[in-house]
């Protein structure tokens, strides 16, 4: 399920500092609803592995955004276009 959470940070990238805890307390909630983990050292683990991967979510997004970014800025820096008299 590693693409859920790399969707997960894609979607919610703009908000990352509160994506990527609430993607660790999602993650453990869902495999300890899942029963595929107990209470146990491992859920520490697995969530780690899922910030890890919605970070890698929450990057493209980021880098996505500062490329939309500075190719908006970019175009209004460019000075007027001449017309030949």
């Amino acid at each position: 399920m590693i693409p859920t959470m790399i969707v997960f940070g894609l979607v919610f990238g703009r908000w990352w500092r509160l994506t990527l805890p609430f993607a660790a307390v999602v993650w453990d909630a869902w495999l300890l609803a899942d029963g595929v983990m107990g209470i146990e050292l491992g859920l520490i683990g697995a969530a780690l592995l899922a910030m890890a991967n919605a970070g890698v979510g929450v990057l493209v997004h980021q880098g996505v955004l500062q490329g939309y970014r500075w190719l908006r800025r970019g175009s209004s820096r460019r000075p007027p276009a001449t017309t030949a008299a």
